[in-house]
């Protein structure tokens, strides 16, 4: 993967200027600077520092296809999920079915 395409691609995702991340990320501007203009390939902290800043892991970062990004509460019902015996995900999945249902 090409970081410095990665980089660029996550930034117009959001519609960022290197500026912008180097404040969402706390890394010094020249930093980010270096990075695009020497084409310098980032260490891994600085990646690991970035990264934070788009509120990405490092595995959605390298992922080749589309990550889902989870909220606080989705990675707090995901945390939840992952204790449950298969009956008990049973019993959820129909009560939240049941549930949206009753939205409509």
């Amino acid at each position: 993967m090409d970081t410095h395409a990665r980089l660029q691609q996550l930034l117009r995702e959001r519609g960022w200027t290197e500026y912008k991340l180097s404040k969402e990320c706390g890394l010094a501007q020249s930093t980010i600077g270096n990075i695009f203009r020497r084409n310098t390939v980032p260490s891994v902290a600085t990646l690991e520092t970035i990264c934070r800043g788009f509120g990405i892991t490092m595995s959605q970062f390298f992922a080749d296809t589309d990550m889902v990004e989870l909220t606080p509460d989705m990675k707090e019902l995901f945390d939840c999920w992952v204790c449950l015996t298969p009956s008990q995900k049973s019993a959820a999945i129909q009560m939240l079915k049941a549930m949206s249902h009753d939205n409509e």
